[in-house]
């Protein structure tokens, strides 16, 4: 009898994810695709804190695993890399990248005890009693508009026009910014969708009404080509950027002509030397010969370390519902200076910071 009820112990946790020296986690998001710029710097930002910490031998003697299914930013194909994931076993989903994504997936977990921790995803009802499975260490986008409005209307220029890209994540990020701008007073004038081939419209369309700011919202890329007919037509407000326009790569695309955007960011500065866990991930980069860490690797990174200290304090073998528990525990917690709380929260992190490129196309604090 005590022999069958071990075999039964063991084999719950193999489908947990959990084995005698290893625990498996698992992943879907755009490794090619759109998001991909995005979502790749976060997964290799997570790979090299789990690769540091496996070299050391992982804790109590079982490495974290990391299972990464690439699901080209199509919501679908998250699905069944969702159910592939839980099918082979996982302690919890890590990491996912898309509100779209996140939300299509969910459904698979709404009424388990698998925890979807991480997301690199920013929609406000992700935070929401809808979503009690999910664990968030960024902010949402109402407090990125939030910081965008105060710092415009420190500037008194507070008619809006909003450029948006006709990509799911976009509107997620529109939505936020209407609802909580407006409820901050600002005057939103225009919002007018940006598509390849018709940005130079949706331009005009919005500098008819003759606005103070314009809020810019989508990749890098689309972003870009948005700032970059701004400028052209002789706008000199101030242009702002969601998390997910992509602060250095926008810096990247726009060279100087990027001189005075600003750019909300949910980490520290990525070369920021003198924040602990920024000079960690970039010895452990030059150390793996990886690419040069921007903020979507540094959020990676941090991420999976938040994540190993959860596990690190479940006592004796991790299970989900330890798990939840840990988690929950993470109280006030600083991880190389960057700070996270979860205690009655599930949104660990309110860090919202702006950047500004300037007339070197630097980012700048």
């Amino acid at each position: 009898m005590v022999a069958v009820l071990a075999a039964a112990g063991m084999a719950a946790a193999a489908d947990d994810g959990v084995g005698k020296d290893r625990i498996v986690i698992g992943q879907s998001l755009a490794l090619t695709g759109p998001g991909s710029s995005l979502a790749e710097p976060f997964r290799a930002g997570a790979k090299l804190y789990f690769d540091r910490l496996n070299a050391t031998g992982g804790i109590n003697g079982r490495k974290i695993e990391l299972v990464t299914l690439d699901d080209h930013g199509s919501p679908a194909t998250t699905v069944e890399n969702t159910k592939k994931l839980l099918g082979q076993g996982v302690l919890a989903l890590f990491g996912y990248y898309g509100s779209p994504e996140v939300t299509a997936a969910y459904s698979l977990i709404k009424d388990s005890d698998v925890l979807m921790f991480a997301p690199m995803a920013a929609a406000d009802e992700l935070r929401g009693a809808l979503y009690p499975n999910v664990y968030s260490i960024r902010p949402g986008y109402s407090e990125e508009a939030a910081a965008i409005t105060r710092h415009a209307e420190m500037l008194g220029a507070r008619k809006f026009a909003i450029l948006y890209g006709g990509d799911s994540e976009s509107k997620a990020a529109l939505d936020s910014a209407e609802r909580t701008m407006a409820a901050m007073g600002a005057n939103l004038l225009a919002k007018n969708v940006v598509n390849s081939g018709a940005v130079a419209a949706s331009v005009d369309k919005s500098l008819e009404k003759k606005p103070e700011s314009v809020l810019v919202l989508g990749d890098a890329s689309g972003a870009a080509s948005a700032v970059r007919d701004l400028r052209a037509k002789g706008f000199r407000g101030p242009i702002y950027g969601f998390s997910n326009t992509g602060e250095s790569l926008l810096a990247e695309e726009l060279g100087p002509e990027g001189a005075g955007v600003v750019v909300v960011r949910v980490v520290p500065k990525s070369d920021s030397a003198k924040v602990a866990v920024v000079r960690e991930l970039m010895a452990d980069a030059q150390a793996a010969k990886a690419s040069k860490p921007n903020v979507y690797m540094l959020e990676g990174y941090i991420a999976a370390r938040v994540f190993a200290e959860a596990v690190r304090r479940i006592p004796k073998d991790p299970t989900r519902a330890k798990l939840r528990k840990a988690v929950d525990g993470l109280d006030d917690l600083s991880l190389g200076g960057f700070r996270v709380h979860f205690a009655n929260e599930r949104v660990g992190s309110k860090l919202v910071e702006l950047s500004l490129i300037d007339s070197q196309g630097r980012v700048r604090e």
